[in-house]
């Protein structure tokens, strides 16, 4: 996970957590709003993303998401550089409403 020391990236959390149980579904409710209130927003259904201002940064986030994660379920982790989120595609169909835009300013922590 190297991306050239001061660079600001993204890290995208997905996850697949079991809801069949209400112990699962309290695991999974924990989990989601750890994520949010460690500065995480919806991308979409289980994929979440934070702007982080440096690998460094990005390495506190990592590990804030290994400590949290449910005994059930798979999670899963990435960082990608601005660069590479700002050349996603994105494709609607149908009646789907159009992505929040990403912030522009940089965060300050």
């Amino acid at each position: 996970m190297n991306f050239g020391g001061m660079r600001s990236m993204w890290i995208i959390a997905m996850f697949d957590l079991p809801v069949d149980t209400p112990r699962a579904r309290r695991a999974y409710a924990s989990f989601r709003k750890r994520l949010l209130q460690d500065g995480f927003t919806m991308m979409q259904y289980s994929v979440y993303i934070r702007h982080c201002a440096n690998e460094d940064n990005a390495k506190v986030h990592y590990a804030r998401i290994k400590a949290i994660v449910p005994a059930d379920g798979e999670v899963r982790v990435i960082g990608i550089t601005d660069l590479q989120f700002g050349r996603m595609q994105v494709f609607l169909g149908g009646r789907r409403k159009a992505p929040t835009a990403a912030p522009a300013q940089i965060e300050m922590f």
